[in-house]
């Protein structure tokens, strides 16, 4: 299917970039100065939240209909309305409910299968069988992993010094555009991954030298595939210099500063190499020039931002999912913005004043 020693330069993703360019935005790097202080590096976040659909998924989408004449979720909905071409979207049932909201609000026609992504991916392959649809892999396609890239070729152009990015993996396609990108830009500047300790597909992957499918079970949407793609696996051997794992509970930990001390609302995703350099996972000299890529934003979060933040004085919050399984002290989020729930499993409500909202006049938080 695909060349596994697929290989991008900058100028293949700078004409990416000219092709999809009317339809996406620059996004900003912004400094965080606690961040920074917390790591002994100079860290900016590539924010993403601010893309169009919230995430940087509308630029490989976007690539790939540009160049598809005849024909994952909201990125496809939206570059399949801007091309004029029907979109089917496979999700898991278990799914955001905000995503799967946008994904119909930008006119894809939603199908919910299964309870992970390689289930749902497996009724989309259905569908391409019996309906004679167009498959669009959401990350291991080469079309699709050069708009990805383009995120990097931004971070390069607006820091051409940097030294370091530090990129979320899910199955692979954000960090090998942006990997080939900056490494094409300057070769030796380092690439990270960062992964959930709870679905390490590519660590596990890179480990044993071939792909391996896992026993995923990390509930962060943008981390969790239980197998990673050929052309990504290929890409991520060749130009990720690390791949640092942490659990689930530390990355929503760093959602949950990010909302307090950035003012960013941030999915679990991209909270995750925030997490990596909280945690000191990231080594490196100190004063290194350090770029997290924080792809996306997730609206359930951000409700979450709202009703329960205010009283963050301690304890750390954890999705473990039913009240019944969390631990005391634990917050989680509801799919109604008016509650919160305690470990204690009492759901209490209460709108809380709106907090954290971004803005780009000041682009330096924290």
């Amino acid at each position: 299917m695909t060349n596994t020693k697929f290989t991008l330069g900058l100028d293949d993703f700078r004409q990416v970039r000219a092709r999809i360019a009317p339809h996406i935005k620059h996004t900003p790097l912004l400094t965080s100065r606690q961040l920074s202080e917390r790591s002994g590096y100079d860290v900016r976040l590539k924010a993403e939240m601010f893309q169009r659909v919230g995430s940087y998924k509308i630029r490989g989408p976007l690539n790939k209909f540009a160049l598809m004449p005849d024909d994952h979720a909201q990125g496809v909905a939206l570059a399949a309305r801007i091309h004029g071409v029907r979109a089917v979207v496979c999700m898991a049932a278990n799914a955001t409910p905000s995503k799967i909201a946008a994904t119909r609000g930008y006119g894809a026609e939603v199908v919910l299968h299964g309870t992970i992504w390689d289930e749902a991916n497996e009724k989309a392959k259905e569908l391409v069988r019996t309906e004679g649809l167009t498959y669009v892999h959401p990350f291991d396609d080469e079309q699709l992993i050069a708009g990805q890239g383009t995120l990097g070729l931004e971070i390069v152009q607006d820091w051409p010094e940097v030294d370091v990015v530090v990129v979320p993996i899910g199955g692979g396609g954000l960090i090998s555009g942006v990997s080939m990108a900056v490494k094409s830009h300057n070769p030796r500047a380092r690439v990270i991954g960062v992964e959930s300790s709870d679905g390490p597909a590519m660590k596990r992957s890179i480990e044993a030298g071939r792909l391996e499918t896992i026993d995923c079970r990390t509930i962060i949407d943008g981390l969790r595939v239980r197998r990673v793609g050929e052309a990504t696996f290929s890409v991520v051997q060749r130009f990720v210099d690390d791949i640092v794992t942490l659990p689930d509970r530390d990355i929503f930990d760093a959602m949950i500063w990010v909302m307090e001390r950035c003012k960013l609302v941030v999915e679990g995703a991209a909270a995750a190499p925030v997490a990596a350099l909280l945690h000191g996972l990231v080594k490196l000299p100190e004063g290194s020039r350090v770029a997290a890529a924080c792809p996306g934003t997730d609206r359930r979060g951000f409700w979450y931002s709202r009703c329960c933040a205010p009283t963050l004085l301690g304890p750390a919050m954890h999705a473990r999912g039913a009240a019944g399984s969390m631990l005391p002290g634990d917050y989680c989020w509801l799919d109604d913005p008016r509650r919160y729930c305690f470990a204690d499993g009492i759901a209490r409500q209460e709108m809380a004043p709106d907090f954290f909202q971004p803005s780009l006049n000041n682009q330096v938080f924290g």
